[in-house]
């Protein structure tokens, strides 16, 4: 990477080294291969149709740049049109394919975008139903086959030398410093904001999260690909692949990605906590679903799993691991593909006992730190032991320099910070002071130079008592429980601590077979008395970790799971807190009004 100053210069790395499957994507169930110089050729053919259409840098300015959306699931065509968007000096706007049309009408005005690329027939008519509203619309185009769309392969025209000299006369213009592409937040502290990231920004970030992904032993580079590329940790774990002669495949849907991964047979992916927690779950309800030795051999598995620490294993520990390994884990790995040796998390904190039982299992999780307006990585866990600590999101990534400010915020300054929010210099001033730029998170780093964070600055919230409460660290360590789904603490202005809480029904179902508790309904479990002190007797477990303030004194227990699709949770899996709480005032108040005759609230 030497010298490479883009990121459309992984073409030029890709191009020495060519493989038969760059790219690779499933269509109607089977897999489409894209070869190294099937993908260049696309790449060049779409950069030359964007600037017969008139895509160009115009004054140079980044309001002046021409802007191109792109909405579609992680598939080759998102990259090679990020490519091409790249090489012509516009600038690319993707959004989340569950994006509402309001939020798209918006974001497609401000940022005055030109033309658009989706991938199929809902989202074509999602744009189409708001494009008369978005006057610098000029056309849409489709990655699937629809009648009266016109598809993306019709712009591919034959690429003639003078072509070629064009493009690369205009790519030679492109500095490290050119905005390539602004992403806009998932809006949990509100309207989405349009983030600037220049060329620098995200190459700085893939050459120092790449020192990471080398330690990983790997005998093909082979990764699947399923969390959005819209958002900058799965778009910069791409550029990682890009210019490390990566083979990246696509999950054909979230709900095939337990298949994709045996087809793939990949050696590392990126993840959310949330899938991690669904597939162990999946795991957990495989072993109550067996009996006699194999049972027992699953649990006592599962326990010596727990018990993982990176360092300082005793001999009895290892052989003991390495039992399990062979009876159970190994299976595990089987069941993904049987090459899996990494996992990089990111979006929001893992549970301590998930990392140790997958890293354990031999897939060893990697969580890290960042926000998309770091391009996004500040901090990451390494594969090599002495850079990879529990209960860390580990040490700060190749020139990133980090520091804790007087109320604990972290301050992170380096070539990965954003150029700014787009067209609101007012709100990057606040965020951006003295090159400093301010994660509204609360953190620590230990004495060997690892980033730990505690909260949220925007979360922590104050009692009528005058008394602070940090909600994730409880959230955190009450979900470790094996039948805590999700958690959310509240209290703001209140007399005490309480918590909204999703048990995990497939664990809760198995343990109510066992305690013949009627599994008909949801609602009927959470209205058992049994079901209510076991979720008491889990929060009491726990509370003694805590000061008396940030004690759980009450708790709802709730029928459904919070969903990205209901609502409840960003595209990448983070609590509207302010969405849940309204969603709920009515249970919440009742907590608070002395209503609930028991330490549960159940509904």
């Amino acid at each position: 990477m030497t010298g490479k100053k883009r990121l459309f210069d992984c073409i030029e790395i890709q191009a020495d080294a060519p493989v038969p499957d760059l790219l690779n994507g499933k269509v109607k169930g089977e897999w489409l291969h894209y070869s190294t110089a099937q993908v260049h050729e696309k790449i060049f053919r779409l950069t030359k149709a964007l600037l017969d259409m008139g895509v160009s840098v115009n004054d140079g300015t980044t309001e002046g740049r021409d802007k191109i959306g792109l909405i579609s699931s992680g598939r080759p065509e998102w990259v090679i049109t990020d490519l091409a968007v790249q090489q012509t000096g516009a600038i690319l706007v993707p959004l989340y394919p569950n994006t509402t049309a309001k939020e798209i009408e918006q974001i497609l005005i401000e940022a005055e975008v030109k033309y658009m690329f989706v991938s199929n027939l809902e989202l074509y008519n999602k744009v189409s139903s708001i494009r008369e509203n978005v006057p610098s619309l000029k056309e849409v185009f489709t990655f699937d086959q629809l009648d009266g769309a016109t598809n993306w392969e019709a712009l591919l025209k034959p690429l003639e030398q003078e072509d070629h000299d064009k493009i690369k006369a205009i790519g030679d213009q492109i500095t490290e410093e050119d905005i390539a592409t602004i992403i806009y937040t998932s809006g949990t502290t509100g309207r989405p904001k349009g983030v600037m990231l220049t060329h620098k920004n995200i190459l700085s970030n893939v050459i120092g999260s790449g020192k990471v992904l080398e330690q990983i032993p790997m005998e093909k580079k082979r990764a699947l690909s399923f969390l959005p590329l819209n958002h900058i940790f799965e778009k910069m774990s791409t550029y990682i692949y890009l210019f490390h002669g990566f083979s990246i495949y696509y999950a054909e849907s979230m709900e095939t990605i337990g298949t994709d991964l045996k087809d793939t047979k990949p050696y590392i992916f990126t993840s959310v906590p949330r899938l991690l927690e669904k597939v162990f779950e999946k795991i957990m309800a495989a072993g109550q679903m067996l009996t006699g030795i194999k049972r027992s051999i699953f649990f006592w598995s599962i326990k010596i799993a727990e018990q993982f620490e990176i360092n300082n294993q005793s001999a009895w520990y290892k052989i003991q691991l390495a039992l399990a390994d062979k009876l159970v884990f190994s299976k595990w790995r089987a069941a993904i593909g049987g090459n899996v040796k990494a996992i990089v998390v990111g979006s929001s904190a893992t549970p301590i006992r998930l990392e140790k039982i997958f890293t354990a299992a031999g897939m060893v999780v990697l969580e890290g730190y960042g926000l998309t307006e770091t391009s996004p990585v500040i901090a990451v866990n390494q594969y090599n032991t002495s850079g990879r600590k529990l209960g860390t999101v580990g040490p700060l990534l190749q020139d990133v320099l980090v520091k804790i400010d007087a109320d604990g915020e972290i301050l992170c300054k380096g070539p990965n910070v954003m150029a700014g929010y787009y067209k609101n210099p007012e709100l990057t001033a606040e965020v951006i002071i003295d090159g400093w730029f301010h994660t509204g998170d609360i953190g620590m780093l230990d004495d060997e130079g690892f980033l730990k964070i505690t909260d949220r600055k925007k979360e922590i919230f104050k009692t009528s008592g005058g008394k602070y409460v940090a909600p994730l660290p409880i959230e955190n360590r009450m979900k470790e429980s094996h039948l805590i789904e999700q958690m959310m603490v509240i209290g703001a202005d209140r007399k005490f601590t309480a918590a909204l809480i999703v048990p995990s029904y497939i664990n809760l179902k198995a343990w109510c077979a066992q305690n013949k508790i009627d599994l008909s309904s949801n609602e009927k479990l959470l209205h058992d008395e049994k079901v209510i002190a076991l979720f008491q007797s889990i929060v009491d477990e726990y509370n003694p970790e805590f000061n008396h303030v940030e004690q759980v004194k009450k708790i709802v227990l709730l029928p459904a799971e919070w969903s990205i699709e209901s609502g409840e949770l960003t595209p990448t899996g983070k609590m509207k807190r302010r969405v849940i709480m309204e969603k709920y005032r009515n249970e919440i108040e009742k907590i608070y009004a002395g209503e609930t005759k028991t330490n549960a609230a159940v509904i």
